[in-house]
């Protein structure tokens, strides 16, 4: 028999191991539900936060957090989702076009991606499921791609690789350098070079999970860079530095937690939108976020 050879470097995360999730802020839990709840067709949380002035979405292992404020947060970027049955999806979407007629909500379908915008601007473009670029994920945030400044990727990809242990390199992104950080099995961060970001940073955040907590944390309490020092499990920072010479190149809200985390791995709920009260299917409530 010819003994199988394995690629082990392909199953190499590097130390950021699990995107968790996006915050924004969002004026009104309503019209949140109608476009990430109904019409995305994610889960909300029924664990935590259930009250009326915060709601977390499930998608697959990650989630959006959506606390409500008088100012809605718009991501820098494009958040990119893998969402099952394109087909659904469009219809979902159209079904509550007209609830959400008064805001910016809008979608349009391409060759790539259903891309969406929420009723306050933020772009989420929804992929259907490719286990050639997202492996077995069938439901989950694939990606976040942020517009960074000209001339930054490369100082990004830096950070990354020496301030954080990341699994990270530059690659070409639409036609544009790009910092390509790994944050999870099939899951990344690009930072992707424009010469106009669509909208200003205005303080939403991302956080993930890291295997060495205590090798970064020093790295950047050395540089006066930690913000918050949340708890034992989770601490705070904006600025990303270029390493070679200290220099700000992007500012993005990072809440960073170890794998000691209490949330770490907590199995998520994901509904299968499908079912409804007119196309019941017993025993099929559930949608699994693997292929």
């Amino acid at each position: 028999m010819t003994e199988q050879t394995f690629d082990r470097t392909s199953e190499d995360l590097g130390n950021v191991v699990d995107l968790g999730h996006v915050n924004v802020t969002v004026m009104d839990q309503c019209i949140a539900t109608a476009y990430y709840i109904t019409g995305l067709g994610l889960t909300r949380d029924p664990y935590l936060m259930t009250g009326t002035n915060n709601m977390w979405a499930n998608v697959g292992r990650s989630q959006f957090h959506l606390p409500t404020r008088p100012e809605a947060q718009v991501v820098q970027g494009i958040t990119g989702l893998v969402v099952p049955d394109r087909e659904a999806l469009l219809a979902r979407l159209d079904g509550v076009k007209d609830e959400l007629k008064d805001t910016q909500f809008d979608f349009k379908e391409t060759n790539d991606a259903v891309e969406t915008t929420c009723p306050w601007g933020n772009r989420v473009d929804c992929h259907a499921p490719d286990p050639e670029r997202f492996g077995r994920m069938a439901l989950g945030m694939a990606y976040i791609e942020f517009d960074v400044p000209i001339g930054s990727a490369a100082g990004i990809d830096r950070f990354y690789r020496e301030i954080f242990g990341a699994a990270s390199s530059m690659s070409e992104r639409k036609g544009a350098p790009c910092a390509e950080v790994q944050a999870g099995e099939k899951q990344f961060l690009y930072f992707r070079e424009v010469e106009t970001p669509r909208v200003p940073y205005d303080d939403n955040h991302i956080q993930f999970y890291i295997n060495d907590f205590s090798g970064p944390y020093n790295k950047l309490l050395e540089r006066g860079l930690i913000y918050q020092e949340s708890n034992q499990h989770q601490y705070r920072f904006k600025d990303i530095v270029d390493p070679d010479n200290g220099e700000v190149v992007y500012t993005l809200d990072h809440e960073v937690r170890s794998m000691g985390h209490p949330m770490y791995a907590r199995p998520l709920v994901n509904r299968n939108p499908a079912i409804n009260l007119r196309a019941y299917d017993p025993g099929r409530e559930g949608q699994p976020w693997t292929i």
